[in-house]
């Protein structure tokens, strides 16, 4: 794996050749990674894995069409072959006026802001099985667990190159570690399962691993001798490791591209109020060590914290610079980039900023109704915002906790949802997408 200079100086080198070879515009982008992951059962060693990979990817722009390219190899002949390939494969390609570089007033210029995003400790093999072990036998500690399905503990690093033929280049290392522990609970028929997991930028911020064990092992008592719920239509209670899939939803239909096809349920609500006036919710690429944090996006322009949801009101789309040419707009510093093809859009970090509720507060009126813990399936449209998906979790009696609970069905459509929404005020930082508690009243659940 190169490191950022060295990655930079490549994508440079391969613009460069594009140019020569014909392309009018183009760009490079350098993608690499390497992760060691070690993960024990029942005790015993079992997998001991490490990765890595290294992709350099070149899209050039000929009389208003494009194409995409990519490779491994990136020595210098290599290099040749890949520019001449992409400018023939452009020149046979159909043009598109809407695809292009950003404008070039727009780059983000160096230096770039520093986010402390790559940890240089590097744990050894020995130290990651440590890590497993003690997290699955933290897990396997809890009264109730019988099985393992394995404690694993892993780390890695990467780095990101950008180039354009109009004066942009940068490049950034970004290193993770995580730990997790997945068990089971119970006897014969009557088993269940579930996990902990938690990843960071930097080692010693990871929780320890015999809590995220013991959480895991509790997590999975607690699950013991499920019951059924009865349909009708009742609140129902998102725990945050779940809740986070709602701002997926919104982020799928604010996206630049869904409104310039008219495929999103929130086409024509810019501006408008769609959650309570007490909802807000933010997005961060430059949080210090955040898991979804950049310096510059996928098409080199500057990221910046922003307000998606503004005490209930949209604030607008998230565009790269395609799909805010369709918008007539300006692209938001929100393109990302795989090894081919174009930019799509994609958010930094995310948070529903908490509110004034606590979560025994949030229940607290409930008579009846559903925790949820698990989301199984993806029955959402993005079109009409129809959302219904199988879920598990816990009954609410008496604004309570009760008995576990699994096999039923919630539905509603996400323009409602929204707008029902309320957030407690026990939101915790530890993933990319971050929540607390949420309510939403008015549900269709389907049990007995």
């Amino acid at each position: 794996m190169l490191t950022p200079a060295q990655a930079q100086e490549r994508c440079q080198a391969l613009v460069e050749r594009a140019r020569g070879a014909g392309a009018q515009a183009g760009d490079a982008v350098y993608l690499a990674s390497s992760a060691e992951s070690v993960s024990v059962r029942l005790g015993a060693l079992e997998d001991v894995e490490r990765s890595e990979s290294e992709h350099i990817g070149l899209r050039v722009f000929v009389d208003g069409a494009s194409a995409s390219i990519g490779s491994s190899d990136l020595a210098d002949a290599a290099l040749d072959e890949l520019a001449s390939r992409a400018v023939a494969m452009a020149r046979a390609a159909p043009a598109d006026r809407f695809a292009g570089l950003a404008d070039e007033s727009l780059l983000a210029r160096a230096p770039y802001p520093d986010l402390e995003l790559d940890d240089p400790t590097e744990p050894t093999p020995q130290a990651l099985r440590l890590l497993a072990q003690e997290a699955e036998d933290a897990a396997r500690a809890v009264s109730g667990v019988t099985n393992s399905e394995g404690g694993s503990a892993s780390s890695g690093r990467g780095v990101v190159a950008l180039a354009t033929s109009h004066g942009f280049a940068g490049a950034y290392a970004a290193s993770s570690h995580s730990v997790s522990a997945s068990v089971i609970a119970g006897e014969g028929g009557a088993l269940q399962r579930d996990y902990a997991w938690a990843s960071t930028r930097f080692a010693n911020d990871l929780r320890p691993a015999a809590a995220i064990g013991r959480e895991a092992g509790e997590r999975a008592v607690a699950r013991l001798n499920p019951g059924r719920v009865k349909s009708g239509a009742m609140p129902v209670v998102f725990d945050p490791r779940v809740g986070g899939s709602m701002v997926g939803h919104l982020l799928g239909a604010i996206s630049g591209a869904s409104i310039a096809r008219r495929a999103s349920f929130l086409l024509g609500k810019d501006g408008a109020r769609i959650f309570d006036s007490g909802v807000t919710i933010t997005d961060d690429p430059l949080r210090l060590r955040g898991l979804r944090s950049r310096p510059f996006d996928g098409e080199g322009l500057p990221t910046a914290a922003r307000k998606l949801v503004d005490a209930g009101r949209l604030t607008g789309w998230l565009m790269d610079s395609a799909s805010a040419r369709q918008l007539g707009a300006l692209p938001t510093g929100h393109a990302s980039r795989g090894g081919s093809g174009a930019p799509h859009v994609t958010a930094g970090n995310l948070v529903i900023e908490p509110g004034q509720m606590t979560r025994a507060e949030l229940l607290a009126d409930i008579v009846d109704g559903v925790y949820v813990t698990e989301l199984i399936g993806s029955g959402v449209n993005g079109v009409t915002g129809d959302y219904s998906r199988g879920a598990a979790g816990f009954r609410i009696v008496n604004g309570e906790i009760a008995g576990a609970i699994a096999e039923f069905t919630i539905a509603g459509n996400l323009l409602h949802m929204f707008a029902a929404l309320i957030p407690a005020n026990d939101l915790k930082i530890e993933r990319g997408i971050d929540v607390p508690t949420l309510r939403i009243d008015g549900m269709s659940v389907a049990g007995d």
